[in-house]
Order: structure tokens, then sequence, then C-alpha cells
């Protein structure tokens, strides 16, 4: 049975910098109070005509060059993202046309910040079972067109980012490499606590008391209890499976959506902070980009070699999470 491992990482990030105090245009804020807050000193928004597909292909252009792939080796597209260019059909076959391939499978998931742990674990069964040898992962993301801009959108606007990641996913026969496990969750339950509850297919009232239109609604407290814990538990799955102790992974790579969050984590395992990989003071929440953004960042920065020990996590929306261990 062949292994899946990621054999090229690719990233774009919008030229156009919004730093912390640009926001006070539109919110009572300050960059301390975001800083403080959050870890984001800036983000990158993307400007028209750019769209989330168009990133996903600049990433994925830098991808396949790394992975030495063209895109007719392509067998499957996957693409993860909470902001399609459109309603439907999803962006991934957008995508597949910028990449001049005229039948090649396109999937779109919508796991929102859990997304490219949720398409790693999807691109490790197709190789696990053999019917795909070469599967290109995007996360992508053009989320600066639905933040919401009027005083009350500031504790959910001042957080996203625009961005695309990719890594492309291989079969390998070579011993030691690649992805070794996948822990995927859910809990609906929660799924109101981090949402955009209108435009609605369900209904034409509010499903949350007020008016949120298009307005990003989070119970802020609530996500980042519940990011903590779960992504804890999902990470300590992933060190029982492989049996691996928490000082021996080469480097945790977590969904960047709150400093805090990833300060929580390490010193729940009782890790020091340079263990984990971060950029959120950069970027900001990129959702399904984030993750690859930092693994192509740590690789360009010598933090991630042939043979390390590596752990994913994310949580999300829905509420969505898990964990990936691999070997790089």
């Amino acid at each position: 049975m062949p292994a899946a491992r990621i054999s090229g990482v690719g990233m774009y990030v919008p030229p156009k910098v919004v730093r912390n105090d640009d926001l006070r245009a539109f919110y009572d804020t300050s960059d301390e109070w975001i800083y403080t807050r959050s870890g984001i000193k800036e983000r990158r928004w993307a400007e028209e005509p750019a769209s989330t597909a168009e990133l996903g292909y600049y990433a994925a252009q830098e991808a396949l060059q790394a992975a030495g792939k063209k895109a007719v080796d392509l067998d499957l597209i996957i693409f993860a993202t909470l902001s399609p260019d459109l309603y439907f059909p999803g962006s991934g076959v957008l995508l597949q046309q910028k990449l001049g391939l005229e039948t090649t499978p396109a999937l779109d998931i919508r796991q929102q910040c859990s997304g490219f742990v949720y398409g790693l674990s999807i691109a490790d069964q197709f190789i696990r079972t053999g019917m795909y040898r070469t599967i290109l992962l995007v996360g992508a993301e053009v989320q600066s067109t639905w933040i919401d801009y009027a005083p009350e959108g500031r504790t959910v606007g001042v957080l996203f980012g625009d961005g695309a990641g990719a890594v492309v996913i291989e079969a390998t026969e070579a011993l030691g490499r690649g992805i070794r496990s996948s822990h995927l969750y859910s809990q609906g339950a929660y799924a109101m606590e981090l949402c955009i509850a209108e435009p609605s297919s369900a209904t034409r009232r509010h499903i949350l008391p007020g008016s949120y239109g298009m307005r990003p609604y989070m119970n802020g407290k609530e996500v980042f209890r519940h990011a903590v814990q779960r992504m804890g538990e999902a990470i300590q799955v992933a060190l029982s499976t492989q049996n691996w102790h928490p000082n021996e992974v080469d480097l945790y790579v977590l969904h960047q959506a709150n400093i805090r969050i990833v300060q929580a984590v390490a010193e729940f395992f009782g890790l020091p902070m340079d263990k984990f990989f971060n950029n959120i003071h950069k970027y900001g929440n990129t959702t399904a980009a984030s993750i690859p953004i930092c693994l192509y960042e740590a690789q360009a920065e010598g933090r991630l070699k042939a043979g390390d020990k590596v752990i994913l996590a994310a949580f999300g929306s829905g509420f969505t999470w898990g964990s990936v261990a691999l070997i790089w």
C-alpha cells in the first residue's frame, strides 16, 4: 500500500498590506488592541479583480514547480475554502480551467479553518487505496470582500486576511516518509457559534436573534475555549497513534487564528513556543490557507527538513477540527 507525501509547497498572498492602524478607518480600534488580543500586526487584502481561484492558481503553480510536476500530471484537485468565487459551482473547477486541464476531477470542501487538515486526510485515502497518485490540495481565501466594516463588525473584521497555500501530494513507496495518520472530528451542536447566518436557503427569517445579514458572527469566548481543548485532544490522539512523545515532534503547525490559542496549546503540553511555527502577525487568519502558508514559510526558513516529525492541527466553524501526523 503506497503512502502519501507532500512533494511540493506553494503560497501566494496579495501585495496589499493592511496594518492594524489602517483599520481605524472602519473601527474604533488600535494596533495595541488588536495585537494584544490576537497576535496580528497586519494582513493582506486582495484587490479587484482578484478572486479565490486566482489566488489558488498562483499558489498551485509554485507547488507544482516545487514538486517537479506539471498540471497535466494531476489526478485530482481538492479545493478548500469558505470564500468561493461563486455560490456555485465551487472554485475547484475554476482552478482546473485556469490550469488548462480538460476533465481532471475537482473536489470542493467546506470545512473552513479545518479545510486543509480535512483535505490532507481525503488525499491520503485516495492515494492509499491506489485510486490516484498525484493530487493538488489548495486552501485559498478572499475574505476581505465579506468582512463587516460597520462598527459592530470589529471583533471579527480585524482578524481575517486573504491568501492561498497549495501542496502537491504524491504516492510514495519510500518507508518512513509521508502522512502517518489523520484524525477528524465535528460537533454541529456548536454550528451557530461561528457562522454567517444569512443568506440562507433554509429560511427567509433570521436564524439568530437580530439581523446579521452577511455579517459573520462569532462567540469569541466559546470558540477560544473549544479551540484550545479540541486541538489539544486531536494532537494527543496523533501523538498516541504514532507513539511519539510531545518533545519528539520537530515542528507543530496549528491553524493561525489567534496566537493566544497556540500559546495555550503549547502550555498544555509543556512545550516551548519555538516548537510551533507561527506567522499570524503577518497574515492574520487566512482560514483554509493558513497551514499551507505556514508549511511553505517553515520550509523556506529551514524549520522543515526531510525526516522531521510534524503534527498539524486545526479548529474552526462547524465546529470542525482535526490533526495530521506526518514525516516530512
